[in-house]
């Protein structure tokens, strides 16, 4: 990926307006996790391929970026910096640090969902031909004679054969290589990747986290009177993502009809289906639309465990958790009606709940 397409284009893994994970100077709430990884690293333990999983927006991917920037920078984990560092911070001066940063660093690649630039939006997948493109750099000699990186943000987005292309390099992986994979649900990954990689799994942030995370941000958010701040990080879930999701001013109004709506299902009120349906059907709602469809994922494993009471139940279930995200890629690849969507999410939920009767 070149520099000129970041400057140019949206990225997918960052939330619009805030600063890229790959940016961020601190990493706040995470800190065994961190000392976790820095002990493997120093004690020669350093598994080439770790998961990162979590819910979506608590640091996964700004972890995974110090993790890879801190091997790239001190190649020797018995050199002297690497045996004194106290976390896995490093100096945002250092040229390679910076080529990092640009993303021009020969050593590191990322694998992420591309923007198509005809139809200004991004690929509802991650390809094969981009996981292929990224593994190259494990197919050449680290041009600092280091370590070679991939960051994979996120696993759910990769499609089969790019998973099955990923699945090769983790299962044959060449010397000094570290591939980090970044995922919000570890159980829609593949179970031949997660056996193959070491597991490192975050928890939510506390509310003051998340405050402390908005707050490092820079404007707009650190301006957003505080009160505000903390209403929305008492609503995130441990998610600065979610936090900014209702900070942000296409958002407004929408986090309450969100929460409402799923706090109602399986039989939501009609009339906040319809007002939810309305106010998510505009392109300024991009990041609401996302939380919902993020929410609404996380309230559909709870309702299986809850409701499944036999095999023929267990099914059922899962082919509406199928439906539902076979739909939702579906409108965003044909840019189909939003609002249709919504309402036929919500159908599908109340059908699905008179079967089970």
């Amino acid at each position: 990926m070149r520099r000129e397409e970041t400057e140019e284009f949206p990225e997918s893994d960052a939330f619009g307006g805030a600063p890229h994970p790959r940016l961020a100077q601190r990493l706040i709430g995470h800190a065994a996790a961190e000392t976790e990884i820095l002990n493997a690293y120093r004690e020669g333990r350093l598994a080439h391929a770790w998961l990162i999983s979590g819910p979506e927006g608590i640091g996964k991917a700004t972890l995974a970026w110090r993790f890879a920037r801190f091997v790239l920078l001190h190649p020797d984990p018995s050199a002297r910096a690497a045996r004194e560092a106290r976390d896995l911070g490093v100096d945002p001066t250092h040229p390679a640090a910076r080529l990092i940063a640009s993303l021009a660093h020969p050593d590191f690649s990322l694998v992420r969902r591309g923007w198509q630039p005809d139809k200004k939006k991004f690929f509802t997948e991650i390809r094969v031909q981009d996981v292929r493109a990224a593994l190259q750099v494990f197919q050449m000699s680290a041009a600092f004679g280091g370590w070679r990186a991939c960051i994979i943000d996120c696993a759910e987005d990769l499609n089969r054969s790019g998973a099955n292309a990923l699945l090769k390099m983790i299962e044959e992986p060449p010397q000094r290589s570290l591939i980090l994979i970044v995922a919000h649900r570890q159980g829609q990954v593949l179970p031949t990747i997660r056996s193959r990689c070491r597991q490192l799994k975050l928890d939510p942030l506390s509310e003051s986290e998340v405050i402390e995370t908005v707050a490092t941000l820079g404007p707009p958010w650190s301006e957003t009177d505080s009160a505000t701040v903390v209403r929305a990080a008492r609503r995130a879930n441990g998610s600065v993502r979610e936090a900014l999701a209702r900070l942000s001013p296409g958002s407004k109004g929408i986090g309450a009809l969100i929460d409402s709506t799923i706090a109602g299902l399986p039989r939501p009120d009609p009339s906040v289906v319809m007002k939810l349906a309305d106010a998510l059907v505009s392109r300024e709602a991009d990041e609401a639309y996302q939380a919902f469809h993020r929410e609404l994922y996380d309230w559909l494993p709870k309702y299986v465990l809850k409701t499944a009471s036999s095999m023929e139940s267990a099914e059922e279930l899962g082919g509406l958790w199928d439906r539902i995200r076979t739909a939702a890629r579906e409108t965003e690849t044909l840019n189909l009606d939003r609002r249709l969507h919504i309402l036929a999410i919500f159908a599908e939920i109340a059908l699905t709940e008179r079967r089970l009767r």
